[in-house]
């Protein structure tokens, strides 16, 4: 069975529009799961460090707020939009809130996280901030643990590879 690619998703994102991941075709891809009440929180500054070094060499950040983990991310989309803003001047890409693991997984995490839809592994999200990294083709080619840093120099290698 050829694997899936994220490129068949259409989510909505914070503001309650549509975004097509068909449009990113081309582009090498960080899907993280982010959270507003986390020790790793800070995370959002390097995210937006990484992001504008490299935005211009298509790679693009795409950010989906989730409440799957110790209740670390309360807020409505308006009220994560505006501490993203606010606190770490997020300019990346921002999803509306989904679940990321349980029964109510979003289907695109689903996609993530099973080796039958994505054809790499089969993972778990262990906690926020935990990084996929994809390819120009949509296709899953890295996960990056939660606590792993986003400007670590095996995604920055990855990205110029």
């Amino acid at each position: 069975m050829k694997p899936q690619s994220i490129h068949q998703f259409i989510v909505e994102d914070i503001s309650g529009g549509k975004f097509d991941f068909s449009e990113l075709k081309g582009k090498k891809l960080m899907v993280v799961n982010t959270a507003s009440e986390c020790g790793l929180t800070p995370q959002y500054e390097q995210l937006e460090e990484l992001y504008n070094e490299f935005k211009d060499d298509n790679f693009i950040i795409v950010g989906f707020p989730a409440n799957n983990f110790g209740a670390q991310e309360p807020g409505e989309n308006k009220e994560i939009a505006a501490f993203c803003t606010r606190n770490y001047g997020v300019t990346f890409p921002m999803m509306g809130k989904i679940s990321v693991k349980g029964d109510d997984i979003h289907s695109l995490y689903r996609f993530l996280t099973q080796k039958s839809n994505n054809g790499f592994a089969d993972s778990e999200v262990e906690w926020n901030f935990q990084k996929y990294l994809l390819d120009e083709d949509g296709r899953l080619a890295k996960i990056i643990p939660p606590a792993t840093l986003p400007i670590d120099e095996s995604v920055i290698q990855w990205i110029k590879s």
